[in-house]
């Protein structure tokens, strides 16, 4: 499972000499991860409110390679790199014009059903698994 999103970045996620702030990296991942999501049909909302599954967060890092500012315009590829029992690893690459190289950001995040009282992480269905190696149609 994989996705490209291409934006313009904005002066509200710059700090004073225009570069972005790192904490919105972090930010644009998250973005990325629930694009990816619903675009190959798996919308976290739906995700929530039917099946009781979200996807939380339990480890990201991002290596910086170089700066986005002010106006670049940045395309973020995200894709799934693994996929094991009750996780999966996410990997963004931050690309802008000239496809140049600016950061490269992985998450791990867990499939966990909020079915009961408290959240429980829980085998990721095979059917998903499936989807998310890309084994799958939409």
């Amino acid at each position: 499972m994989e996705c490209k999103n291409q934006f313009v970045v904005p002066f509200g996620d710059t700090d004073a000499a225009q570069i972005v702030y790192y904490p919105n990296y972090y930010r644009y991942m998250d973005q990325a991860t629930h694009d990816m999501f619903k675009q190959n049909d798996l919308s976290l909302k739906t995700l929530q409110n039917e099946k009781q599954i979200i996807i939380p967060l339990l480890e990201a890092t991002c290596k910086f390679k170089t700066s986005l500012q002010h106006e670049d315009i940045v395309t973020v590829h995200s894709m799934i790199e693994r996929v094991e029992g009750k996780v999966f690893h996410i990997r963004h690459e931050f690309k802008k014009e000239g496809d140049v190289l600016v950061a490269i950001g992985q998450e791990v995040r867990a499939w966990v059903s909020i079915a009961q009282a408290s959240p429980k992480a829980i085998e990721i269905p095979e059917m998903i698994k499936r989807k998310m190696k890309g084994m799958d149609e939409k």
